[in-house]
């Protein structure tokens, strides 16, 4: 059925997007009625059901969602930082508590105290002004550091536009095979999570016969922590749009969709004025720089949903679906958007193409490991004493990140949540054992991931941050498989009860196995890769949980 409901989205395209009509239509009348839902499928020619399914999906247009006009971050750094109850207490002697909902999170992870108003985010001691701000609708740029330790890809000067068509116009007379032989040569990895290397996903694409073939940008960056997507989209969006060209010019693709996450929404704006930038120098449309190549940019704006960072998730909300996890095979390059072939990549990951064809793949390669090769862009939230956006050559030993780069710590802090929800949850004394890189990190039995950092100070409750990541995963689950539905549903109630009963023990066992079954069971790696840090909190924080479980002489895992 999902198939013939993306082909019959297909029918509409780009131009009259399903998704976009929802969306737009609650934001200025807020969610869908039966009579709208029934309108909007009769034009689409899809179910009553099928409209409903993906109206009702996202937070930002659901009926939960009707009269809200201050949303407050819930994000894991905002919750650790400990700011978000004061910061509504503020909140509340402006607004009715039916006017106020919760976003997740705001990518404010360096200063904390982070809420949205009128369509722009806020953190810090922003909150002392919001009568000034909704008075006069003032806008508050947030500041933070950006530095760089080794090599410069992503954080230095942006290029102009007189030099990237330059650049542009010499790779449009390099034979695509050429050029992607280069990026395939610099090793170049996902900076989304999984590290899968970009140059295949290019090539298969490539191969592939498609009467439209689509590039995908996953600027759904909804990791608790991670803002370094938000960096590139506001501060350095040429390099993003940059390689979104280099990537159709390879792939024979001649679209490219940008899906921006809601809560990002001076991300949308910078990434569109950019694009229109690009418009107006020529850098879109058919004979791009007098070449052959064609290409034309989609800016999406999100609804809110973290499981849209999955992929094919965020490849059945484009298409206006549920945005439910699709089993593969078939993979995306095969049969993606509308199902046709199409490469899927975050922003990060796609910033870099610039960089190596106008360096060469070779040189790209000998910047970090043999395996890991380029650098990484590092966030780290308000513990440090200079948090940031930080760029480090792959290999960079982790503590110099932590207290060079960093300065370290205003607060003691006992674990770092490395790589989002689903990463690693690393002890702070293991932090001189680490390298960035994927290896070290999955050696060590954690998860480099996005490379974001969530500080959890000494003060807050390790069974309670546990009990927040189960909340968070049920909460964003896409629902279509059990073992992530039910699974941190359960695990959220067995953290609960042990919590407000004292009388209750969780069972150890019945814990590991409600993992080894998430883990093994789940389609996507939200349900399988939420067992990660609660498996290091055993390892690493058991003296500290054992109050929670019932004793048992069998090894923690």
């Amino acid at each position: 059925m999902s198939k013939n409901l993306s082909h019959l989205s297909g029918r509409q395209g780009l131009q009259n997007n399903l998704f976009e009509t929802i969306g737009s239509h609650s934001e200025q009348l807020g969610p869908l009625s039966k009579e709208e839902i029934a309108k909007i499928a009769e034009e689409y020619l899809m179910g009553t059901s099928n409209i409903f399914g993906t109206a009702s999906f996202y937070d930002f247009t659901r009926e939960s969602n009707r009269g809200k006009k201050v949303f407050i971050c819930n994000g894991s750094a905002c919750l650790t930082a400990g700011t978000q109850n004061a910061l509504a207490d503020k909140i509340s002697a402006h607004f009715d508590p039916s006017e106020i909902g919760e976003m997740c999170c705001l990518g404010r992870c360096h200063e904390n105290a982070a809420f949205h108003f009128d369509g722009a985010n806020y953190s810090g001691n922003a909150i002392d002004e919001l009568e000034q701000i909704k008075k006069s609708s003032k806008r508050i740029r947030d500041r933070y550091h950006v530095k760089h330790k080794g090599k410069q890809i992503l954080t230095g000067a942006a290029p102009s536009l007189e030099q990237i068509k330059i650049d542009l116009a010499k790779v449009f007379q390099t034979h695509p095979d050429s050029v992607l032989q280069e990026i395939k040569l610099s090793g170049l990895r996902g900076r989304g999570g999984a590290g899968f290397p970009i140059g295949i996903k290019l090539e298969t694409c490539s191969k592939v016969n498609g009467k439209q073939k689509f590039i995908v940008c996953n600027a759904d960056e909804g990791d608790p922590g991670s803002y370094s997507d938000r960096y590139i989209l506001e501060q350095q969006a040429y390099l993003l749009l940059i390689g979104m060209l280099i990537a159709g010019y390879v792939t024979g693709a001649s679209k490219g969709v940008i899906y921006i996450r809601a809560e990002y929404p001076e991300s949308v704006d910078r990434i569109n004025e950019a694009v229109e930038e690009f418009r107006q120098s020529g850098l879109t449309g058919s004979s791009i720089l007098g070449s052959s190549f064609q290409f034309e940019f989609k800016v999406i704006k999100a609804q809110g949903a973290y499981i849209c960072g999955e992929e094919t998730a965020l490849l059945s909300s484009i298409e206006g679906q549920r945005p439910e996890v699709r089993v593969r095979p078939p993979f995306p390059v095969f049969e993606g958007l509308f199902r046709q072939p199409t490469v899927v990549n975050n922003v990060e990951t796609l910033a870099n193409l610039y960089w190596i064809v106008v360096n060469g793949g070779k040189e790209f390669a000998a910047i970090g490991t043999s395996k890991s090769s380029g650098t990484k862009l590092m966030s780290l939230d308000g513990f440090f004493n200079k948090p940031g956006i930080y760029e480090v050559d792959m290999g960079t030993p982790l503590n110099e990140v932590v207290y060079q780069l960093g300065g370290g710590f205003h607060s003691k802090v006992k674990a770092l949540h490395i790589g989002g929800p689903l990463g690693g949850l690393v002890p702070i004394h293991k932090v001189d054992s680490l390298t960035v890189d994927f290896e070290s990190f999955a050696q060590n039995g954690f998860m480099l991931g996005h490379a974001s950092m969530v500080s959890v100070p000494d003060s807050f409750s390790m069974i309670s941050y546990l009990e927040h990541l189960f909340a968070f995963t049920a909460h964003e689950s896409c629902g279509k498989c059990f073992p992530c539905r039910i699974g941190s549903t359960r695990g959220k109630e067995l953290l609960q009860k042990a919590q407000k009963n004292t009388d209750y023990k969780i069972d150890l066992e019945l814990l590991r196995d409600l993992l080894d079954t998430m883990k093994r069971g789940s389609l996507c790696a939200l349900g399988g890769g939420i067992p990660l840090p609660v498996y290091n909190a055993l390892d690493y924080f058991y003296d500290e949980l054992k109050l929670y479980f019932v004793e048992s002489n069998a090894a923690v895992r």
